[in-house]
């Protein structure tokens, strides 16, 4: 009998060809769960933490059958079609949540988060837990950081007071792997116009081949250390 690691590669390859005769995607025998902290630049400050309370996966790149049929027609070679097919990411969207503070009522809302002009987020953290379809064990974190600094969406967010649509913007980090679903709004205060973006879901890029690369702990664990 082969290692652990062999026999779990194995199990996971005949479930991708399986699966590939349905047209699904492996991230379709996944269950995930997800929250979003916002850290603060006054460290006193608690962080305010949201529980996604509806994840739902997208393959984006979900073409593999393709990419092989290239091979057979030696349009290419096999060893040049693994980069495309390791590209294969799994677009994880989350429209809604609920708070995680002990005195707000849990009930689930669309994502309305007030994100500019302000001066007081540091950075947004994304943490993201998964288990299979039907199993009824614990979440487990995937081992992947999903962050964006204040330095990063505002400089986007400025880019954007130039151009006129008021929905659908998207902003992301530098390494791509959390996108930022933005509105623009213009408010009349007293004496002038202000124009406002205030976040309406959120969006985490994961390659396919990283959805089972979990650590340890669970989502009780994980959220604690943020709410003490």
């Amino acid at each position: 009998m082969g290692d652990p690691c062999t026999r779990k590669a194995a199990a996971i390859c005949r479930l991708r060809h399986q699966l590939k005769k349905k047209n699904e995607s492996l991230a379709d025998q996944f269950e995930f769960k997800m929250f979003v902290i916002f850290h603060f630049k006054e460290k006193k400050k608690k962080c305010a933490v949201f529980e996604m309370t509806e994840v739902v996966p997208v393959m984006t790149n979900n073409y593999e059958e393709s990419i092989l049929k290239g091979v057979k027609k030696e349009a290419y070679s096999y060893e040049s079609c693994q980069e495309l097919m390791e590209k294969d990411v799994v677009q994880l969207h989350a429209p809604r949540w609920q708070s995680m503070r002990r005195d707000v009522i849990g009930c689930s809302s669309d994502v309305d988060f007030f994100l500019w002009p302000r001066n007081d987020i540091d950075r947004i953290e994304c943490k993201l837990f998964s288990r299979w379809k039907g199993d009824n064990c614990s979440y487990k974190p995937i081992k992947a950081d999903f962050g964006f600094s204040h330095y990063d969406y505002e400089k986007q967010l400025v880019h954007l007071l130039t151009r006129k649509e008021t929905s659908d913007h998207i902003i992301n980090d530098p390494s791509q792997t959390v996108f930022l679903f933005v509105n623009r709004k213009q408010l009349q205060t007293s004496t002038n116009k202000v124009i406002v973006f205030k976040m309406c879901s959120v969006c985490l890029y994961l390659p396919q081949d990283q959805l089972t690369h979990w650590g340890p702990g669970t989502p009780h664990d994980v959220v604690l250390d943020y709410l003490q």
